[in-house]
């Protein structure tokens, strides 16, 4: 499986200055990079050898590639020519979105093609953050807000040309996205390692990534909230939920609130395999199929699912989830279950 880092961020936040160091780095040697339009990213002059169409190979043994059109079927172009041996064989992909751009799309495209997923596999969500201007942008952009609030890694860049050492922009995108790490770029250089897995669907879960990667039920009420419409929660459930309680609980969501679900990311316990549980993973009303683990990553066995919405108040979601879980009770209607078995 080739995996595939979507890198976001507001205009000006230095997405393409980033990338041009990464792709300098031995660990992205054999990276193929798609963009909207090679003009628009001004990777550095030396790094550009030669132009076939849309395809650019680059000195530093990386290929670029503008979308056209659909990125599905720019993808699937992509690894016909792969196969074919008419680009280099790529072991990853970096999807650089505009500015301007809502990732949820290019989220959903590689949820959801069946194709694509038989090769490729979202390592994840890369976000920068301007330390100049972030915060006017968080003020005025609401498409800024998303970017960072879908992320699983940020990325705070332009920090060297800030000289108070105020971190209250730090605090503020942290209180949109607390599961998200924080890195600081410094000149636009970061651990290429930052970029190479953001730990999400299809990797070997390692306990102590997953247990990051859901980290998010840490209370956020001591940090002040600027954007009230977008919150963070946990939802945390002692019991087991039973799989069509959760199936009915993940349609109910996509079908209701789908719009304003930003991100949600989950470790279940199921009933009926007490022993293997799920991982959740959905953008806005698209779910990843579960990830079941071998075990436990630690002696907490309790569900818990993070949510980051666009009002969506909690009691809400949990009130749906309760109802749904008496009416499974109640009812015991459990064939559904084989709907999330693990394979």
């Amino acid at each position: 499986m080739i995996p595939v880092t979507i890198l976001t961020g507001f205009l000006g936040s230095g997405k393409t200055t980033m990338l041009a160091h990464m792709l300098r780095q031995p660990a992205f040697s054999r990276t193929a990079v798609l963009i909207n339009e090679f003009g628009e990213v001004g990777l550095d002059h030396d790094l550009v050898a030669a132009s076939e169409e849309s395809f650019v190979e680059l000195s530093t043994g990386c290929l670029c590639c503008k979308v056209r059109g659909d990125l599905a079927a720019t993808l699937a172009d992509l690894i016909v020519r792969r196969d074919a041996g008419t680009v280099m064989a790529f072991e990853r992909v970096v999807i650089e979105t505009s500015g301007l751009a809502d990732p949820a799309p290019i989220l959903h495209a590689l949820m959801t093609d069946n194709v694509l997923a038989e090769r490729f596999t979202l390592a994840g969500v890369v976000s920068t953050v301007d330390a100049l201007h972030g915060a006017t942008a968080l003020d005025r952009e609401p498409i800024a807000v998303k970017q960072v609030a879908v992320a699983d890694r940020l990325v705070l860049t332009k920090a060297d040309l800030v000289a108070s050492d105020d971190d209250a922009l730090a605090q503020r995108i942290r209180a949109l996205n607390p599961a998200a790490p924080i890195v600081v770029a410094q000149h636009g250089h970061i651990d290429p390692a930052y970029l190479a897995d953001a730990g999400l669907h299809g990797r070997r879960w390692q306990d102590g990534d997953l247990l990051a990667w859901l980290r998010g039920e840490e209370a956020t009420a001591a940090i002040e909230r600027h954007d009230v419409e977008v919150q963070t929660y946990a939802i945390v459930r002692d019991a087991p939920i039973h799989a069509v309680a959760l199936t009915l609980f993940l349609e109910a969501l996509a079908e209701h609130v789908g719009s304003g679900l930003l991100r949600l990311k989950g470790l279940v316990s199921v009933v009926e395999h007490p022993e293997q549980p799920a991982v959740i993973h959905g953008v806005h009303h698209v779910f990843y199929p579960l990830d079941w683990l071998d075990r436990w990553p630690s002696a907490d066995r309790r569900s818990r699912l993070v949510l980051i919405v666009r009002k969506i108040p909690r009691g809400w979601v949990e009130a749906l989830l309760a109802a749904i879980e008496a009416e499974v009770a109640e009812t015991r209607v459990l064939p559904r279950g084989d709907a999330v078995k693990p394979r």
